[in-house]
């Protein structure tokens, strides 16, 4: 006789702990927050292995006016040697002039998954599972907007020497309502090694910084200063995290 089949792990399975009234009241009051342990521990050592072991990484940059660029996986491991160093060489210098700048791995998932990269693979899944019921509740109900309808994702890998310049997701347009950063990072990350998500005031002080930390799901309403920070040279690992956009359409 055959054993009952294991049941599919839900790569967003929600930790049923947690204190919606609780965390919407710290949301009203400040505008962002970061819940930790919010998955279920099983899905989010799943997610992370995802990040870690079966995800094409890409690049994602820009240099003042130049961008914002892309490469996927296999577009990034073809380029010369010289090419990829004066992608670096640009972003710093123009991050020393004060210009808008990023760079870090990335897998899109949202074109991922509109083009059919890879059908039924875990992004896709995950995708999905972003965009189901439990996960738009958990959001609708801390950040008090039920108008959210959809998100888009994608995966992000901080690396040493990566960083994303202040800036303020203005896109309010398109149906930005709240960013997300689903955090998947070490679980001894040490604050040394960068890769904050730092929130600032118009004076350009950080009022509120929260350290990569693996399974907590950051939330902040858009437009909103903020920036992630550089991360060392010396990191021995990599900030992993799922990022986006909720929308109200």
């Amino acid at each position: 006789m055959s054993s009952p089949a294991t049941p599919a792990l839900h790569l967003l399975a929600l930790n049923p702990d947690l204190d919606r009234a609780a965390l919407a009241a710290q949301f009203a009051r400040d505008g962002r927050l970061q819940i930790r342990d919010v998955l279920q521990p099983a899905a989010a050592r799943e997610l992370r292995a995802i990040l870690a072991r079966g995800t094409e990484w890409g690049l994602a940059w820009q240099a003042g006016a130049e961008g914002p660029r892309a490469a996927r996986a296999a577009a990034f491991a073809a380029m010369p040697a010289a090419e990829r160093t004066q992608i670096g060489q640009s972003v710093s210098q123009s991050a020393a002039r004060g210009d808008y700048a990023f760079t870090y791995a990335r897998y899109p998932i949202l074109d991922a998954y509109l083009e059919r990269w890879h059908p039924d693979s875990p992004h896709e899944i995950l995708f999905e599972h972003i965009n189901d019921q439990p996960f738009l509740n958990l959001v609708r109900d801390v950040t008090g907007m039920a108008e959210l309808v959809k998100a888009d994702a994608q995966a992000t890998l901080f690396g040493p020497t990566h960083f994303l310049a202040q800036h303020a997701d203005s896109h309010v347009g398109e149906g930005w309502r709240i960013a997300y950063v689903l955090s998947l990072a070490a679980d001894d990350w040490n604050p040394d090694w960068g890769g904050y998500l730092n929130f600032y005031d118009d004076d350009g002080d950080i009022v509120a910084g929260y350290r990569p930390r693996f399974n907590a799901l950051s939330l902040f309403a858009v437009p909103r200063l903020h920036a992630v920070s550089y991360v060392a040279p010396f990191a021995p690992v990599g900030r992993f995290s799922i990022t986006g956009w909720f929308r109200d359409r």
